[in-house]
């Protein structure tokens, strides 16, 4: 069956360039970084959240699903609510001391709270 990629560019008209190579803006992920060299900060962050206080995870290398299998373990190992997208994690509250044991114990030796 042939592909037709012509839904993927609806934006684009025709083009006279025989070398054009339609771009379609996807990037590829990097790879994940091993446990032992990946870099976490943890910190607390309550600006633009209501001044409710969360605990946000910053500084992962890798694929979204990498961090979302991530921030699924610490939401149930800390028992409470969150999200993991764009590079971070959130998790709900002040659980800084517990995070990073988590951390730790999961094999993040470079885990830092600030």
């Amino acid at each position: 069956m042939k592909n037709n990629d012509w839904k993927d560019r609806l934006g684009v008209m025709y083009s006279t360039n025989p070398d054009f190579q339609y771009n379609t803006g996807d990037t590829e992920e990097e790879d994940t970084l091993p446990k032992e060299k990946q870099a976490l900060r943890i910190s607390l962050d309550k600006r633009n959240r209501g001044g409710k206080m969360v605990t946000l995870i910053t500084g992962f290398r890798g694929t979204s699903e990498d961090l979302t299998a991530l921030g699924k373990l610490l939401k149930v190992k800390c028992g409470v609510g969150g999200s993991a997208k764009d590079g971070e994690i959130i998790i709900q509250g002040d659980l800084r001391a517990k995070v990073l044991d988590i951390l730790r114990k999961e094999g993040y030796s470079k885990s830092r709270t600030i």
